[in-house]
């Protein structure tokens, strides 16, 4: 009996296409605001009793956008991806790193490896040990032949070409930061903004089931007391 239920056919109220029960959601599950945005564009969709789950995504999806441009005013790119995923059912937290890590190029690799060494105690330890050796090479003439000599000028231009390579490195490398952190900042905006509906969603669903819980619960109250007035009616007699 309960296979045969599943697979019977019913009509959806809004686009009249026949389709089996497991398809279809009753019109008394269905969320109020999406409700009365069903009421004012077919009013007769109640009729059937039922809704096809393609038209209550598509509502649901302009319930949400609606709801998006009523407390922001306007619509972004990030707050259709979630609208799109609550309506699908598909989860937006992904692990940014990876996904950065998967377009990186050769290049830009090479230039956090070159940012990170040149940032570290031990660039700092080799360069000073260089340094070191550099001047006393050529400040002890009596052992080894001078290249050069103090002042040090090919040592500075050493410097100043190593000081011109890294900034730029740097700033590459920092680049690339600055754009990890927005990636990972606009999927914590998109996970935190669908949490914050999906929240207000089942407070709506929520309240919606209580009441009609009550409403069938006071049809069921007085359709007892009719029963009792009945039962007393008839002893009477």
């Amino acid at each position: 009996m309960q296979r045969n239920s599943k697979a019977e056919k019913v009509v959806c109220g809004v686009c009249g296409r026949t389709s089996p029960r497991r398809e279809m959601i009753s019109v008394d599950l269905v969320r109020p605001a999406i409700a009365d945005d069903l009421d004012k564009t077919h009013p007769d969709w109640r009729k059937s009793g039922w809704l096809c789950l393609e038209d209550l995504q598509s509502f649901r999806r302009r319930s949400l956008e609606d709801l998006i441009r009523r407390e922001r005013g306007e619509l972004t790119d990030l707050d259709r991806s979630v609208v799109d995923s609550m309506a699908t059912h598909e989860t937006l937290s992904e692990n940014v790193a990876d996904v950065y890590e998967e377009k990186l190029h050769f290049g830009d690799w090479l230039a956090d490896r070159m940012a990170s060494f040149a940032g570290s105690w031990i660039f700092i330890t080799l360069f000073g040990v260089i340094l070191v050796g550099w001047m006393a090479l050529n400040t002890v003439p009596a052992i080894f032949r001078q290249f050069d000599p103090y002042p040090f000028i090919l040592l500075n231009l050493v410097l100043s070409c190593i000081a011109a390579i890294q900034a730029p490195l740097i700033m590459m490398s920092q680049r690339r930061l600055e754009t990890k952190d927005r990636l990972r900042s606009e999927n914590d905006y998109q996970v935190n903004l669908k949490a914050e509906l999906e929240i207000r969603h089942l407070h709506e669903k929520i309240d919606h089931h209580l009441v009609r819980q009550w409403e069938r619960l006071a049809e069921i109250q007085d359709m007892q007391l009719e029963l009792l007035e009945n039962t007393i009616t008839n002893r009477r007699r």
